[in-house]
Protein backbone atom coordinates (compact mmCIF):
# COMPACT_ATOMS: atom_id res chain seq x y z
CA UNK A 1 0.00 0.00 0.00
CA UNK A 2 1.73 3.44 -1.22
CA UNK A 3 -0.05 6.97 -0.57
CA UNK A 4 0.91 10.06 -1.62
CA UNK A 5 -0.13 12.92 0.32
CA UNK A 6 -0.44 16.36 -0.88
CA UNK A 7 0.89 19.23 0.97
CA UNK A 8 1.13 22.90 0.69
CA UNK A 9 3.34 25.11 2.44
CA UNK A 10 2.70 28.93 2.97
CA UNK A 11 6.59 29.94 4.40
CA UNK A 12 10.04 29.56 3.74
CA UNK A 13 10.55 27.36 6.95
CA UNK A 14 7.29 25.63 8.63
CA UNK A 15 6.89 22.55 10.51
CA UNK A 16 3.69 21.33 9.66
CA UNK A 17 1.68 18.93 11.44
CA UNK A 18 0.56 15.92 9.80
CA UNK A 19 -0.19 13.40 12.72
CA UNK A 20 -3.73 13.03 12.05
CA UNK A 21 -3.81 13.07 8.41
CA UNK A 22 -0.85 9.74 9.06
CA UNK A 23 -3.64 8.51 11.52
CA UNK A 24 -6.26 8.99 9.08
CA UNK A 25 -4.86 6.83 6.46
CA UNK A 26 -3.51 3.99 8.97
CA UNK A 27 -7.01 3.81 9.99
CA UNK A 28 -8.39 3.50 6.27
CA UNK A 29 -6.34 0.71 5.84
CA UNK A 30 -7.41 -1.33 8.59
CA UNK A 31 -3.76 -2.60 9.15
CA UNK A 32 -3.38 -3.61 12.82
CA UNK A 33 0.25 -4.40 13.26
CA UNK A 34 2.81 -3.01 11.36
CA UNK A 35 4.83 -0.10 10.75
CA UNK A 36 4.33 2.68 8.42
CA UNK A 37 6.99 4.87 6.62
CA UNK A 38 6.62 8.66 6.33
CA UNK A 39 9.03 9.71 3.23
CA UNK A 40 9.95 13.13 1.92
CA UNK A 41 11.08 13.00 -1.42
CA UNK A 42 12.57 16.80 -1.72
CA UNK A 43 16.30 17.70 -0.98
CA UNK A 44 15.07 20.98 0.89
CA UNK A 45 12.30 19.31 3.03
CA UNK A 46 11.92 16.64 5.56
CA UNK A 47 10.11 14.59 8.71
CA UNK A 48 10.66 14.52 11.88
CA UNK A 49 8.74 13.46 15.18
CA UNK A 50 8.89 15.78 17.32
CA UNK A 51 6.14 17.32 20.31
CA UNK A 52 2.96 18.52 19.02
CA UNK A 53 1.53 20.16 22.49
CA UNK A 54 3.41 23.40 22.57
CA UNK A 55 3.38 25.71 19.63
CA UNK A 56 6.64 27.41 20.84
CA UNK A 57 8.74 24.58 20.59
CA UNK A 58 8.23 24.77 16.77
CA UNK A 59 9.22 28.36 16.66
CA UNK A 60 12.03 27.63 18.75
CA UNK A 61 13.49 24.72 16.63
CA UNK A 62 12.84 27.03 13.62
CA UNK A 63 14.82 30.21 15.55
CA UNK A 64 17.47 27.88 16.35
CA UNK A 65 18.10 26.24 12.52
CA UNK A 66 18.06 29.52 11.02
CA UNK A 67 20.83 30.85 13.44
CA UNK A 68 23.06 26.76 12.80
CA UNK A 69 22.22 26.88 9.05
CA UNK A 70 21.96 31.15 8.23
CA UNK A 71 20.29 31.91 4.63
CA UNK A 72 22.86 33.81 3.58
CA UNK A 73 26.61 32.84 3.82
CA UNK A 74 29.88 34.27 2.23
CA UNK A 75 31.08 30.85 1.60
CA UNK A 76 28.55 29.20 0.05
CA UNK A 77 28.72 27.99 -3.53
CA UNK A 78 25.11 26.02 -4.34
CA UNK A 79 24.30 28.88 -7.29
CA UNK A 80 20.26 28.06 -6.26
CA UNK A 81 20.93 29.92 -3.32
CA UNK A 82 19.07 27.64 -1.09
CA UNK A 83 21.97 25.87 0.95
CA UNK A 84 20.73 26.33 4.09
CA UNK A 85 17.26 24.75 3.15
CA UNK A 86 19.68 21.49 2.18
CA UNK A 87 21.64 21.54 5.61
CA UNK A 88 18.47 21.72 7.21
CA UNK A 89 16.98 18.70 5.68
CA UNK A 90 20.06 16.69 6.20
CA UNK A 91 19.35 17.45 9.45
CA UNK A 92 15.66 16.29 9.89
CA UNK A 93 16.02 13.28 7.43
CA UNK A 94 13.91 12.42 4.74
CA UNK A 95 11.56 9.72 6.58
CA UNK A 96 10.16 8.53 9.84
CA UNK A 97 8.87 5.11 10.63
CA UNK A 98 6.52 4.63 13.45
CA UNK A 99 4.89 1.16 14.58
CA UNK A 100 1.12 0.55 14.20
CA UNK A 101 -0.20 -1.71 17.51
CA UNK A 102 -3.72 -2.63 17.31
CA UNK A 103 -4.30 -0.11 14.74
CA UNK A 104 -3.23 2.70 16.02
CA UNK A 105 0.40 4.80 15.86
CA UNK A 106 2.97 3.99 18.89
CA UNK A 107 3.44 7.72 19.51
CA UNK A 108 4.64 9.61 22.66
CA UNK A 109 1.83 11.31 24.17
CA UNK A 110 3.54 14.66 22.91
CA UNK A 111 4.56 13.30 19.16
CA UNK A 112 3.58 14.62 16.33
CA UNK A 113 4.78 14.40 12.63
CA UNK A 114 6.17 17.25 10.85
CA UNK A 115 6.28 17.69 7.35
CA UNK A 116 9.32 20.18 7.43
CA UNK A 117 9.64 22.62 4.76
CA UNK A 118 12.45 24.82 4.37
CA UNK A 119 12.38 26.46 1.11
CA UNK A 120 8.83 27.24 0.67
CA UNK A 121 5.92 28.24 0.35
CA UNK A 122 5.57 25.22 -2.44
CA UNK A 123 3.74 22.20 -3.22
CA UNK A 124 5.08 18.91 -2.04
CA UNK A 125 4.19 15.07 -1.44
CA UNK A 126 5.25 12.87 0.65
CA UNK A 127 4.52 9.01 0.88
CA UNK A 128 3.11 7.15 3.02
CA UNK A 129 3.82 3.05 3.01
CA UNK A 130 2.78 0.47 5.48
CA UNK A 131 4.18 -3.23 5.89
CA UNK A 132 2.00 -5.41 7.55
CA UNK A 133 3.79 -7.31 10.17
Amino acid sequence: MLHTMEITTSKRDELRDITREVISYVKKSGVQNGIIVVYCPHTTAGIAINENADPDVKHDVLMRLDEVFPWEHPNYRHAEGNTAAHLKSITAGPSQSIIIHEGALLLGRWQGIYFCEFDGPRRRQCYLKIVEG
